[in-house]
């Protein structure tokens, strides 16, 4: 009799002991669900591609340096600026994109001599050739579509070759001048490599005859080779 009663509270110890753990290893379960339930979802962040990040930054540019030496004075970089230039690109008004990938530089003189870089990064080589094409014929038209604006007065053009550089380059002076008004003559450069297209204007007072065709073709190869 006695054995049985202590069998009888053996066993119910044992099952006592059972409930207990079963209720505390729910209880630690639950809690455990609700710790990861609260904490909060934390989204993918994409890493940014190299050539996004590539694209943010500008191409090369000319230095003062590479421009044509202009007696008397020597030339003055600006800084590397996103966007265009304020005043529109001669020639090339209604060609250059108004927003996107496009960076600009000014040079001067303490004479009269100027000089102007765009830069435009297209989203492939095919659109970029297409904005070569366009800004070489664009240029090749400009001093008869001056003319036609402007009655009266003079102007003449020179096409100056193709360039052996990268996916190539052109050259090209206008020559423009208004009665009882000054004259300029402007240098034109257009280069391609891959995808990005540059344009170099060199612009002073004088006639086609005094414009420094051979030391801005080589101005023009520099601007080329530095976009890479």
């Amino acid at each position: 009799m006695t054995t049985a009663r202590s069998n009888a509270r053996t066993i119910a110890r044992t099952t006592l002991a059972a409930a207990v753990s079963a209720v505390v290893a729910g209880t630690l379960a639950v809690t455990v669900a609700s710790e990861v339930q609260a904490q909060p979802h934390q989204p993918h962040q994409p890493q940014q591609q190299p050539a996004k990040r590539a694209a943010a930054a500008a191409p090369g540019f000319l230095a003062a340096k590479d421009l044509p030496p202009v007696e008397g004075t020597p030339w003055y970089a600006g800084k590397v600026t996103k966007g265009m230039p304020e005043s529109p690109v001669l020639c090339l008004e209604d060609v250059l994109p108004a927003n996107g990938a496009t960076w600009h530089r000014t040079f001067r003189t303490d004479l009269d001599a100027e000089a102007l870089q765009v830069t435009v990064v297209t989203p492939n080589a095919r659109a970029a050739e297409r904005l070569a094409t366009a800004a070489n014929k664009a240029v090749a038209d400009c001093a008869a579509d001056w003319l036609r604006a402007n009655p009266g007065s003079t102007a003449a053009w020179d096409d100056y070759g193709h360039l052996p550089v990268e996916e190539g380059a052109h050259a090209y002076g206008t020559y423009f001048a208004r009665p009882q008004a000054g004259m300029s003559v402007n240098l034109h450069g257009i280069g391609r490599d891959g995808n990005t297209v540059t344009f170099v204007d060199w612009g002073r007072m004088g006639t086609l005859k005094d414009a420094p065709v051979s030391a801005f073709k080589q101005t023009t190869t520099t601007a080329v080779n530095k976009l890479r």
